[in-house]
């Protein structure tokens, strides 16, 4: 090899470093910054994650208000971060104050979705909490109180949703009714058609006026719970209902699918929400609630926050028809 060639090689060797060099020095700096932007995610033993019973004796007048709790409900407030998977969605959620429905709103409208929730007028004060917690994400948000047991509201709020959201492409039905009585005997005609009312016909009736806005891509999701298919004695009523819910789910979805509509569900199992201490559970089970789960605990309703996400996102095309559970290691969805 003469000196020339031996010069031309080097020359080749040395630009090829500095190639390498400057793509490096590109890449490093882009790197470093979303290092930077990710905290740490420490591993957290879920069994000690949350409050643990027994409880304190504590009761409301339905429906209940998660902010007078003790311990108050955690729904991702501090903790939700959102990377963008719902931008530029429109979402009404229906129980969106307190609970799953909280929890689904704060982390829509920080994955970029603009949101619209429903509630009771007797729900106003947690209500306002989630309408500023949307807004501090920069989204848009619509409040609509009203009573899902009259069937001209329900259609009245998917119109509402609709002018306010500007569109709808994700529908969230989790308002439920939920009171404990130790016998049928106890249960009257007023209480069963009310229940009934609310977790059954109003998702019915919303979800047929919602239809027409919804195109290819939208999802439809229902929250329903174990007790549709391990329900306990003092909640006959509930129960049913929610056994309807995952039934409705699964039929839904095979009605639905063929116009790229998705409908899951969601099956929590124990969560520490309003229903409990407004009626849903005897005091004697509330001190105790969730200590029966092998986790010791009852779950919260920001442990739910990301299977919402998951099911509302577009990288979930191929999920629909299921029930997805969070029951702290109990029950079957």
């Amino acid at each position: 090899m003469t000196v020339n060639e031996e010069n031309k090689i080097s020359r080749r060797k040395a630009i090829g470093g500095i190639s390498t060099g400057i793509a490096a020095a590109v890449a490093a700096p882009a790197l470093s910054a979303n290092a930077q932007n990710q905290s740490p995610d420490k591993l957290q033993d879920p069994t000690n994650k949350y409050p643990r019973p027994p409880f304190n004796s504590q009761s409301q007048p339905w429906p209940g208000l998660a902010g007078k709790m003790s311990p108050v409900p955690d729904h991702g407030e501090k903790s939700y971060k959102g990377s963008g998977r719902l931008m530029g969605r429109k979402a009404l959620i229906t129980g969106g104050d307190s609970g799953m429905g909280r929890a689904a709103a704060i982390a829509y409208a920080r994955e970029g979705a603009d949101v619209a929730i429903n509630y009771l007028p007797a729900e106003e004060a947690d209500a306002r909490e989630v309408i500023a917690l949307i807004k501090e994400a920069g989204r848009k948000a619509v409040a609509i109180p009203g009573d899902l047991t009259d069937e001209a509201f329900c259609k009245r709020l998917v119109e509402e949703a609709v002018r306010g959201l500007g569109g709808l492409d994700i529908l969230v039905s989790n308002a439920a009714m939920q009171q404990t009585k130790p016998s049928i005997l106890d249960i009257t005609t007023e209480q069963f058609d009310r229940t009934m009312k609310t977790n059954v016909y109003a998702p019915f009736w919303i979800i047929k006026a919602a239809l027409p806005h919804l195109q290819p891509g939208s999802a439809i999701i229902g929250t329903t719970s174990v007790q549709a298919t391990d329900p306990s004695a003092e909640l006959y009523d509930y129960a049913q209902t929610k056994a309807a819910t995952t039934s409705y789910v699964r039929s839904l979805a095979k009605q639905l699918a063929p116009k790229g509509i998705r409908v899951n569900g969601v099956a929590p199992g124990p969560i520490w929400t309003p229903l409990q201490v407004s009626g849903g559970a005897t005091q004697e089970k509330l001190q105790q609630f969730g200590g029966d789960t092998p986790m010791g605990r009852p779950g919260q309703p920001a442990e739910l926050a990301s299977i919402y996400v998951q099911l509302a996102a577009s990288d979930a095309s191929y999920s629909t028809g299921q029930i997805y559970g969070a029951a702290g290691g109990s029950g079957q969805p």
